[in-house]
């Protein structure tokens, strides 16, 4: 049976976030150092970027490595700068295959050269495909994007580009490493772990969350389309009352 018969296609997120979690202690229960299991880890990130351009999500963001990732041993660190860029040397032929849009999001300055410039060669050759938005999050966290832009509204204030009484939510989004990318609806976190870690704190303000046990090797297709049907069975009221919601939905219209 094909997975995603059940999915309701008119209510599909437009933008699913994930958090990638438990390579490590995947690795461990099978008597693995860490590393392998973000090895293994890269396979179903593939999956998923082609299940969401099966499915028809817009927009995907993987949480692949924060700035606190950079406290690590420097060898699990090493290994991992290594394999981000052997992974985008070799995964470039099948982005532009399945049409896939590649974006960087974080400090990408205090990312290794060689990482800057995979990236950098993988985002323009994919630059013009019209598919899925994959987004990664590198040397990336929510309060270090908002520090950033509070600063660069003030150098604004200050140079007078911008009036601060002015400064709303959509003035606000525009300096946020995000500004080009509608915020997320679903929050996808793996492995048992019930936090957002500093991952898009302003944008998953509304987003609808969804935690699974399941190690993110193991996390394949038939996970995620479980995290979209959880995802429409919800009621997202946006702080008004369900009374609200249900007079305003199409079928009262």
């Amino acid at each position: 049976m094909d997975v995603y018969q059940a999915l309701d296609r008119s209510r599909l997120p437009k933008h699913i976030a994930i958090i990638m979690d438990g390579n490590g202690r995947w690795a461990k229960e099978r008597g693995e150092d860490r590393v392998y299991g973000h090895h293994e880890g890269v396979l179903s990130v593939r999956e998923i970027v082609n299940a969401c351009g099966e499915i028809g999500v817009d927009y995907l963001t993987l949480y692949a490595f924060s700035t606190e990732n950079w406290n690590r041993p420097q060898a699990e660190v090493n290994a991992l700068m290594e394999l981000l860029v052997n992974t985008i040397r070799k995964e470039i032929e099948e982005l532009k295959k399945n049409n896939v849009r590649l974006h960087v999001i974080g400090n990408f300055d205090s990312l290794p050269e060689i990482c800057q410039k995979e990236l950098n060669e993988a985002k323009e050759l994919t630059e013009m495909n019209t598919g899925v938005n994959l987004i990664l999050a590198l040397s990336y966290s929510s309060r270090w994007e908002i520090i950033e832009a509070a600063k660069n509204i003030a150098k604004d204030a200050m140079a007078g580009k911008i009036n601060v009484e002015e400064v709303d939510d959509a003035v606000f989004h525009q300096y946020l490493t995000t500004k080009d990318f509608p915020d997320p609806e679903l929050m996808i976190r793996t492995s048992g772990e019930h936090r957002i870690s500093n991952y898009l704190l302003y944008q998953l303000a509304y987003a609808e969350l969804f935690f699974t046990p399941v190690h993110w090797p193991d996390f394949r297709k038939p996970h995620l389309v479980e995290a979209i049907l959880n995802y429409q069975q919800r009621e997202r009221r946006f702080g008004k009352t369900s009374e609200q919601i249900q007079t305003n939905s199409p079928q009262h219209a």
